[in-house]
Parts: structure tokens; sequence; C-alpha cells
């Protein structure tokens, strides 16, 4: 929604009420409220040797913080997205709303330790965003994390942590009650991951396999992506021959209630394009695509 458009009674300060939508989207949230509930999961693996090459060739001048294939997926996604926007769609307190802005979240591990934090990071996307502005976004916020300073978020959840137990729960149960109602502060809607068009997580750093990852009914996320190890793995032939590539599995939890097989199916083509065609991301995000 353009900062320039006028509010209406029934919108939230992160999106647009649906009003114009059929009766199965207005039925479903009234009878399916919960996130959790309806959830679907999506698993595909990628042929990243496109990938591979995109990614040396951005670091052939040897940048002080390279490029990688997190860059890479986390622009796809948020292009997918952009591009499709049903896939930022959210259901809250029984009705559907489009989100205001496209945006993608994720955890920073500040160490590669078993007792080293963990901080968070947030890209904000806008029409003109690219593999470069996300590469910069994430270079910037990586760096102040890893230097210690923590997000807004963190830092109030330590304060809130420190206070009595019974105070503790008193303010969870009324922070539930502003989300459900739109009326969280703008300053938690910004940094909490939660809030995000899409939330990543790269199991793949830690040589984790991709897999499931549930959605939450705090917040108004209804796309996770978990991002697994690369491997050499059998690409099989039509004729049924095959050849061994480097893949990366992508694993896919959406809430289905904010679109229809069909439409999931197209996004996923649409992903699988761009990350199979990488320099397609030098395009801005609202670009079309042809796929």
């Amino acid at each position: 929604m353009s900062k320039k458009e006028r509010r209406r009674f029934g919108d939230r300060k992160d999106g647009k009420l649906l009003r114009d939508i059929d009766g199965m989207h207005v039925i479903t949230p009234l009878i399916m409220p919960n996130r959790t509930d309806n959830e679907a999961f999506i698993s595909e693996r990628i042929d990243i040797t496109a990938i591979k090459e995109y990614v040396d060739k951005l670091n052939a001048d040897n940048p002080e913080f390279k490029y990688t294939m997190f860059h890479i997926i986390v622009t796809a996604v948020i292009r997918c997205i952009t591009l499709r926007p049903y896939m930022n769609r959210f259901i809250s307190n029984y009705n559907l709303y489009q989100r205001n802005e496209v945006s993608a979240a994720f955890t920073i591990k500040k160490q590669f330790s078993d007792k080293a934090g963990e901080g968070l990071a947030f890209v904000h996307a806008d029409e003109n965003t690219n593999i470069h502005s996300v590469h910069d976004s994430i270079q910037r916020q990586v760096t102040s994390c890893r230097k210690g300073k923590n997000d807004s978020s963190s830092d109030a959840m330590e304060i809130i942590a420190k206070l009595p137990r019974p105070i503790v729960h008193l303010i969870g149960n009324l922070a539930r009650m502003l989300d459900r109602h739109g009326l969280c502060p703008s300053s938690l809607i910004e940094t909490d991951p939660f809030h995000a068009s899409v939330v990543l997580t790269n199991l793949g750093s830690i040589k984790l396999k991709s897999g499931y990852h549930h959605l939450t009914n705090w917040g108004t996320n209804s796309v996770f992506v978990v991002i697994g190890e690369a491997k050499k793995r059998p690409v099989f032939n039509e004729d049924g021959t095959f050849e061994m590539r480097d893949t990366v599995d992508l694993g896919l939890t959406v809430d289905e209630r904010i679109a229809d097989g069909f439409y999931f199916s197209k996004t996923i083509r649409l992903l699988k394009k761009l990350l199979e065609n990488p320099e397609l991301l030098e395009q801005p995000a609202s670009e079309p695509v042809e796929y």
C-alpha cells in the first residue's frame, strides 16, 4: 500500500484489508483461524551449477564481504514475492490482508560455537531491490551483529526477560492481543522476523539437511524457507541417464489459506527460473520475468 494511499477502516499499519475476495477466502479464516493448522509444505531440489559460477564471477574482484548462495536465494525469494503478490498476504483476527511491503528476515549466528548468541537481520525491500542491494544490506547487519551490536527486538527481549515472571506473562498476553488487532508498535513489526513476508534459515551453513519448519500463530509471517546443505547429487535426464551436479534442497512452508495450489506451483516455477538464471537478480525486483 502506497504511503500516499489513504488508510481505510479495517486496515492495519502493516497491511491492507482485502475486501473484494471470494467467499472461500472470507469463510476459511473463520473456521480455520490458526496459521499452524493451515501449513502446506513444499520441497524442491535446485541445480546450483549456475549459482556457483555466478557467485565466483561476482567475487572475482575479491570483495571483503563475499557474495554467497544465501544472498542469491534471499534475493530470488524477494523477487518472487514482489512478482507474486498473493505470497505477501497474511491472515490475522479472521481477516485476509495484503502486506504493505516485502521483507525477509533471518537469524545471524555471532560465532560458530555452542554458547554464542544470535542476532536478527531484516531486509526491507522495494521495487528496485536486487542482488547488490540485498548483499549490501546483509553485510551491514552481519558486521554490526558480530561486533556485538544488537537489534532493537533483541534488546527489548533482554529487558523484558529480567522482569518478574508474572509481569512477563502479562506483557506476553498484552502483546498477543495487540498483534491480533494490528496494534503492535511499528518498531516491533519492523524488526520481528515473524512479522516479515518470509523467514529464511540457512541450515546448510551448519551442515544440516533441509526440511520442514513450522509457521507460528504469533505475527503475520505466511512463508518460511529452509535452505539445506549444498551437495553433489544425481540429476536425472528425461532418457533415464543422470549426472552428478551441485544441488541444494529447499523446504518451503506456506499458509495455504493465502492462495491456491496453482498459484503456489507457478511461484515455485518462477523461483526455480531465478535460481537457475541468477544473473536475472541484477534486475529490479519489480521487473517482470518470463517463466
